[in-house]
């Protein structure tokens, strides 16, 4: 049942996928138990998140679980054929090819959900999308699901206001393990790693504007700091903005910041964030680089049609150049960079971020009258993927005695 570009990049994939095994140390505890216990005997789970090989671990861990696992990308850039066709020979169906077009990425979902999944693993919100739409006939199983991301947790808590959410999901997101470790040191590093490597450019001296200072965001702009760079943020938000002005930062509009910038990098989960008069306004050869899930932070559109010529300038990098000369560098179509022009986040970052999803998935089919609504994660399956990486690590924290605890508890100042 796989669409895969090439069966015969199998090995190399299976090389990759062996790799991030060795650095995720955390799913390898999980995938011991679920060995032994096999939580997910019997069920079948649906996965879109980007099909590299991290992800690629975390269906195979699924798998050895019990469960029959479909699983797709949630990005046609940043599908990996070799990963691909390397998790498909390990006997999980896999659905993906590399550069697809907007019709073959939605068939690519589409056929994922045709197993009528129990559970859903998210990211971006694509399959919820297609259940609670145009695939609704193959939700007639469904448990519930886990989503990842920022834009996705806010699209599914807007169909939860309306009534339309398909299923009970969990805001994996919103875990300490996810945000306070993936968002920003993730990202941080990945969108850096991507840009880097796509253009070959120093980013010591250059003027940074970072898009948006959630905890993405203070990962970006932390990287950028700590490589010379001079750092501009710009927000909506006046406690992030404030939050950005004592860490040392620029705080200003993107009207302001057009000018000055040498690097955009949008870390928002919203649309429109550098548009046509800020195009305009911007230097020659500026590189514009998203790195939020979707493409539409930078209007690329946009500046498509204020274009009096565009080239290929490098893979990954297309130059566009304006009636007044200046050419702007649009990095990876606009879509999210790190993964679009690079390997995504570093194995060891993922591990914790998948840590989360399995559990989560397995509290899933442990629940049972569950209302459709989003639901955090239940701060004991945070606090042990916490303490497993801990002891991956080699490191141990101080635990409360029964006095210091009962201390915490009253009332009492005695």
């Amino acid at each position: 049942m796989s669409i895969v570009k090439d069966p015969a990049l199998a090995e190399a994939g299976r090389k990759k996928i062996q790799w991030v095994r060795d650095f995720m140390p955390a799913l390898s505890q999980i995938e011991a138990r679920f060995l032994r216990e096999k939580p997910f005997q019997g069920l079948r789970v649906a996965v879109s998140v980007h099909l590299e090989a991290k992800t690629a671990n975390l269906g195979y861990v699924l798998q050895q679980g019990g469960a029959e696992v479909y699983l797709t990308g949630s990005n046609p850039l940043s599908t990996q054929d070799d990963v691909a066709a390397g998790l498909a020979s390990m006997g999980v169906e896999t659905f993906g090819i590399h550069g697809a077009s907007p019709e073959e990425y939605q068939r690519h979902l589409t056929e994922t959900l045709k197993c009528h999944p129990h559970i859903v693993i998210d990211d971006g919100g694509d399959l919820i999308d297609l259940l609670g739409g145009k695939c609704q006939a193959y939700a007639d199983c469904l448990i519930g699901g886990c989503e990842e991301t920022t834009t996705g947790i806010l699209r599914l808590k807007a169909r939860e206001k309306e009534g339309i959410l398909p299923c009970p999901m969990v805001a994996v997101n919103d875990a300490k393990a996810k945000h306070y470790y993936d968002n920003k040191y993730g990202t941080g590093q990945s969108a850096w790693d991507g840009i880097m490597h796509t253009t070959n450019l120093v980013v010591a001296g250059k003027t940074v504007v970072v898009a948006g200072y959630g905890w993405c965001g203070k990962g970006v702009a932390m990287r950028a700091a700590g490589m010379g760079a001079r750092v501009i943020v710009t927000e909506i938000d006046p406690f992030k903005a404030l939050d950005a002005t004592m860490n040392g930062f620029q705080v200003m509009t993107m009207d302001q910041a057009a000018p000055l910038g040498d690097v955009f990098v949008t870390v928002t989960g919203c649309r429109d964030v550098i548009v046509g008069r800020h195009f305009a306004a911007m230097k020659n050869n500026v590189l514009l680089a998203n790195a939020g899930h979707f493409d539409c932070e930078v209007a690329v559109a946009a500046l498509r049609e204020m274009a009096v010529q565009s080239e290929v300038r490098r893979e990954n990098i297309v130059g566009y150049t304006l009636s007044n000369g200046h050419t702007l560098n649009v990095l990876a179509e606009g879509r999210l960079v790190n993964l679009a022009a690079g390997n995504g986040h570093p194995a060891e970052i993922m591990d914790m971020s998948f840590a989360v999803q399995a559990l989560a998935a397995e509290w899933l089919t442990k629940q049972t009258g569950l209302e459709k609504k989003v639901y955090p994660v239940p701060d004991t399956i945070d606090d042990a993927i916490g303490r497993a990486k801990l002891a991956a690590q080699g490191l141990s924290i101080d635990a409360l005695t029964p006095e210091q605890e009962a201390y915490l508890s009253s009332w009492s100042v005695e």
